[in-house]
């Protein structure tokens, strides 16, 4: 997520930065060569003001060298030529003067003429009184255009002549693409302030959806006192966050009461299930022979009852844990276990045997992790068969060490795996052996109360591998 927030961001502000920076470059653009036709403006309308001044007819006549010019009207035309030549040879412009025919009166180089294209429409504006004001614009990819500019010469207001100049533009190309330089060096320290801004709004932003989601999993993998601490964001994400520990806290309100619920009717009806049973023994002696069969079927049905009240308030109990989960040496821990276990194992022909390092330290409480190691084990010796082997193998990985105790039983199908350690649920294909359903699922909640985790897998040809994992001490 954070990601695509700052990706939408980064985004945002490439827009802004090009809608803003591409209008100034143009703009800057525009300014450059409007200072380069402001000045051959100017120079042309200095240029035009050197003609002859006392009338149409005299310009005309001196222009064309008429036999008996105006007084010094040769001198001067003489001076406006040689002018133009050190105009063209001082910043390379091409000028020109010419007469309303496009027969040149001066012109630098010699044989230059008017233009075609943008420079005969500007010759032609000119013809009609009006000076060029918008050139097509140069950018520094067209170094092949020149930039054409030509201005009326009027008298007694007649256009008489017309002063047209054709520059080179790789001057204004050079300018217009260090403005631009400049701009995108601008845009670019722009786009980093704006990226490590959107970073921090980012940061700013996620850091209250970081926190809820640790919370979330913490609750999620049965951490129930997991809350979202006060903290920056926007104000909708607080908001958000004071919701969630107020669900949160009705959850665990909710859940304790169904516990505590569970826990007192187990309680309560453990005294009544005694009385009946009593009642049941007393009731059998006194019944005449031939219904025993009948009377160990009740006592029976009447001891399976008492086993599974047993299972709901060991498991209740264990929901209301809350243990602090300690440094415990698993492995001994597991080999106790395995001592404790091992005439149930030999009186029902099993083998029972462990492997592992001397030493397998991880995060679990002593007392959970024992009696959800029993839990496993008793369901493991259950369903083996005699002649066969119970393996336990402690294993010390990069983060968690793991005990796996694996069976020769009949196993699971691979349908069934994700529904083992639910409350109450049994394989179909085991419900002739004795049970509540309620061994794994206590296992399960153990665990997850110390931080750990219960999974099974299958093993082949037949049985059932089931790991109790817990994390391993952090590293200081």
């Amino acid at each position: 997520m954070r990601t695509r927030l700052l990706g939408i961001l980064i985004a945002l502000m490439l827009c802004v930065l090009a809608a803003l920076g591409l209008p100034l470059a143009a703009a800057v653009a525009a300014a450059e060569q409007s200072r380069v036709v402001v000045d051959r403006l100017d120079d042309a309308a200095r240029f035009a003001q050197d003609l002859p001044t006392s009338g149409p007819s005299a310009v005309e006549s001196a222009l064309k060298g008429d036999p008996e010019p105006a007084p010094g009207d040769v001198s001067r035309r003489r001076a406006i030529d040689a002018e133009v030549r050190r105009y063209h040879d001082l910043y390379g412009v091409r000028l020109g003067i010419f007469q309303r025919d496009g027969v040149p009166i001066a012109a630098a180089p010699a044989d230059w003429r008017v233009p075609r294209g943008w420079g005969a429409q500007a010759f032609q504006e000119a013809l009609d009184g009006r000076r060029s004001h918008n050139p097509p614009q140069v950018w520094p990819w067209t170094d092949d255009r020149t930039l054409t500019v030509a201005t009326p010469v009027v008298r007694d207001g007649d256009v008489v002549a017309v002063v047209l100049s054709e520059s080179p533009t790789g001057a204004l190309r050079t300018r217009i693409l260090h403005s631009w330089l400049v701009i995108g060096a601008g845009e670019a320290a722009a786009m980093i302030v704006a990226v490590l801004l959107a970073g921090r709004l980012t940061e700013w932003v996620l850091r209250p959806v970081r926190t809820l989601d640790r919370a979330t999993h913490d609750i999620a993998t049965g951490r129930m006192a997991a809350r979202v601490a006060p903290g920056g964001g926007p104000p909708e994400l607080q908001r958000l966050a004071r919701s969630f520990n107020e669900m949160a806290d009705h959850v665990v309100l909710a859940m304790d009461q169904q516990k505590a619920f569970v826990a007192d009717a187990s309680h309560q009806l453990r005294n009544p299930l005694a009385a009946l049973l009593l009642r049941v023994e007393v009731l059998g002696l006194e019944l005449p022979e031939g219904h025993e069969e009948e009377l160990g079927g009740v006592r029976e049905e009447g001891v399976r009852l008492a086993r599974v009240l047993d299972d709901l308030l060991g498991l209740a109990t264990a929901e209301h844990a809350r243990p602090e989960p300690e440094q415990t040496d698993l492995a001994a821990l597991t080999l106790a276990r395995v001592d404790a276990w091992r005439p149930v194992a030999e009186q029902r022909g099993i083998e029972l045997s462990w492997e592992g390092p001397a030493l397998a330290v991880g995060m679990a409480d002593p007392i959970g992790f024992g009696s959800a190691l029993d839990a496993v084990l008793d369901n493991a010796l259950k369903f083996g068969p005699a002649g066969s082997g119970v393996r336990l193998k402690v294993s010390v990985r990069r983060d968690e060490v793991a005990v796996t105790v694996t069976d020769a039983g009949p196993g699971l199908a691979e349908d069934e795996l994700p529904r083992a350690g639910d409350r109450f649920w049994r394989s179909p294909r085991h419900q002739n052996v004795d049970g509540s359903g309620l061994g794994l699922s206590i296992a399960r909640t153990l665990l997850a109360a110390g931080g750990g985790s219960l999974a099974f897998a299958p093993v082949e040809p037949t049985g059932l591998a089931v790991t109790l994992t817990v994390p391993r001490p952090e590293k200081r």
